[in-house]
């Protein structure tokens, strides 16, 4: 099942296999699904026993027309029909509206959901990507943005809020004068597919003012809502002419039966809806915290059914993802092929606590444990480079976040300052160990043993400091081949009291080189004269100097210290700046309404 498993990946280049996929090359029972965003308790059991009830009908007939089961919809979401184009699924919105209102140009953060970036690439568009930086938490400034778009002359503006995979959220009023800031833009897209899982703030979608003007787009999705993505179907909000825009150039049935069933039995489910929205909600607050007890991995805030994580230095999401599901069966998702992201994080659907307590379970197995194929995460001091993903990953983090690592790194562990402007990163713990150092490994003879950084203590660390160069080319004896060695023997005889040259021969350890008074003596003997008259002098200097104790601070990483540059979340991320809009008075809304973060129209 491996190899199976692995070719399905290689051949998905922006999203992850199907579960039908991953299903085929099992043994039929499927993986846990923590890579899919859904619902995990809507619908109802009773929902989807009444649906089986029902199959042979629903596969049978035609459905409705997309007008009929909008109208239903929107009755049940208070909104006008006029205002709303219902599609099969999102992507087949955003298919749309790439090629009605797109006109050469899209700006969007990265990174995102996929479609959002492709999308318009493949019809030709240029495409301007805000990357959100890891320094930050991925938190999105609006501002910053706008400067952006305008120094880029872009002509559409994309926001997902909450944004995917990081799970990122803005506040309504925040959103609101974006939008009106960019009133002269061709258009502005909310994506609000995951708005439906956000408890930061009462009412947060801005459905209401996109109806209101004439350059706006609310995008949602109910599959992910209703953890229904089989059945594709999402819905647009927008005022009359945008909206009536799409609608005409939608099939006439490009809404299938099961969708038009389940729209129909949702005002008979209202409260279950709510109460699994809630439970989604305690959900996540319990999984961000389990994670967050892993030693290394970083937990970024989120207001979606999801959570975004990065691995502990050294672990290479692709591993971790394959083991994760052929050893532990759990399906995850690694983001290495996401503009913007790197193979160090994954997304993981929020779940059950049970679910959950078993991919904790996995994670410490594959990252640390001690299973038949070893762990992930390398131990302490044999750590190793950061591990990226994509070339197009490598390419927009190396130009976003690859300055200031090494000076955050000696701020953290006390060694040096940071970078300007950032906050001290908390003091040593229980965290990852740092890579290893990039100093040269040394080569040679077999006496050149690695210079671990906890064996820096006592009189090694003199040797840098008092001219070791005279002394050390004795280490390389080793190979006795060359002659000259006993020749010069001799020439240090004669120092008074000092019968150990004859020893160093027969002793290639350098753990008594300290031991010996040399380093005083050199200065009292011609010692510039016979050094030209050693002849492995120049020659094993290089190799000498090989053996001095390489400069890397010693100790364990503190938790969070970023890879490449920047802070982790909970330094950086506490507040995104916006204080909560106040709520609205929503007195004539139902469960409904408010499951759709709308309220009725006045």
């Amino acid at each position: 099942m491996a190899d199976n498993v692995a070719s399905l990946f290689r051949s998905n280049a922006a999203h992850s296999p199907s579960m039908a996929a991953l299903a085929r090359e099992s043994d039929g029972a499927g993986p846990v699904d923590f890579c899919i965003p859904c619902n995990p308790y809507f619908p109802t059991p009773a929902m989807f026993e009444d649906m089986a009830t029902r199959l042979r009908d629903i596969i049978t007939y035609y459905p409705s027309s997309a007008d009929t089961i909008t109208a239903e919809l929107c009755s049940l979401l208070q909104l006008p029909p006029q205002c709303v184009a219902m599609g099969n699924g999102s992507t087949e919105l955003i298919t749309w509206i790439d090629h009605l209102l797109v006109r050469e140009s899209l700006a969007v953060p990265v990174p995102t959901f996929g479609r959002w970036t492709d999308q318009p690439m493949e019809t030709g568009k240029r495409v301007d990507m805000f990357p959100l930086q890891e320094s930050g938490g991925f938190a999105l400034d609006l501002a910053q943005y706008g400067e952006f778009i305008r120094a880029r002359g872009t002509k559409v503006a994309v926001i997902c809020n909450p944004n995917n995979p990081d799970g990122g959220f803005l506040h309504k009023h925040a959103i609101v004068q974006f939008m009106d800031a960019m009133a002269d833009l061709d258009l502005v897209v909310i994506d609000e597919s995951f708005l439906e899982f956000a408890d930061a703030e009462v009412e947060p979608s801005v459905v209401q003012e996109a109806m209101l003007r004439p350059n706006v787009i609310v995008l949602r999705s109910l599959g992910k809502n209703f953890g229904l993505h089989g059945i594709r179907f999402g819905y647009l909000v927008a005022n009359p002419s945008l909206a009536g825009r799409i609608r005409s150039m939608l099939p006439k049935w490009n809404l299938n039966s099961f969708a038009e069933h389940v729209v129909f039995m949702l005002k008979e489910h209202g409260t279950e809806y709510q109460q699994s929205l809630h439970q989604v909600r305690r959900d996540r607050m319990d999984m961000s915290g389990q994670l967050s007890s892993l030693p290394g991995l970083t937990v970024y805030p989120s207001q979606g059914n999801f959570l975004f994580v990065r691995l502990p230095v050294g672990a290479e999401g692709t591993v971790v993802r394959d083991r994760m599901l052929t050893e532990h069966r759990l399906l995850v998702r690694e983001c290495g092929n996401k503009i913007g992201s790197s193979s160090r994080f994954l997304r993981l659907v929020v779940r059950p606590q049970v679910d959950v307590r078993r991919l904790v379970s996995g994670l410490e197995q594959v990252l640390y444990g001690t299973s038949r194929r070893g762990a992930a995460v390398p131990e302490q001091a044999t750590g190793t480079g950061y591990s990226s993903g994509t070339a197009a990953v490598d390419r927009l983090f190396s130009e976003t976040n690859g300055a200031g690592t090494q000076g955050l790194a000696a701020q953290a562990i006390g060694a040096g300052t940071g970078a300007p402007g950032l906050p001290a990163a908390p003091a040593a713990g229980i965290g990852m160990p740092l890579p290893a150092a990039p100093s040269p490994v040394p080569v040679g003879t077999g006496a050149g043993m690695p210079m671990p950084a906890a064996a820096s203590s006592g009189p090694q660390q003199q040797m840098p400091q008092q001219a070791p160069q005279p002394l050390q080319p004795l280490q390389p004896l080793q190979p006795l081949p060359s002659p000259p060695v006993p020749q010069q023997m001799p020439h240090q005889q004669p120092v008074p009291q000092q019968p150990v040259p004859q020893q160093i021969p027969q002793q290639p350890v350098p753990q008594q080189i300290p031991q010996q008074p040399v380093p005083q003596q050199i200065p009292q003997q011609p010692v510039p004269q016979q050094i030209p008259q050693q002849p492995l002098a120049p020659t094993q200097m290089p190799a000498a100097a090989s053996f001095s104790p390489p400069q890397m601070p010693t100790g364990p990483t503190p938790p969070g210290v970023p890879a490449r540059g920047g802070l982790t979340a909970a330094q950086v991320r506490g507040t995104d700046g916006l204080s909560p809009a106040p709520a609205a008075d929503w007195s004539g809304a139902q469960s409904w309404p408010e499951a759709a973060g709308m309220a009725p129209l006045s």
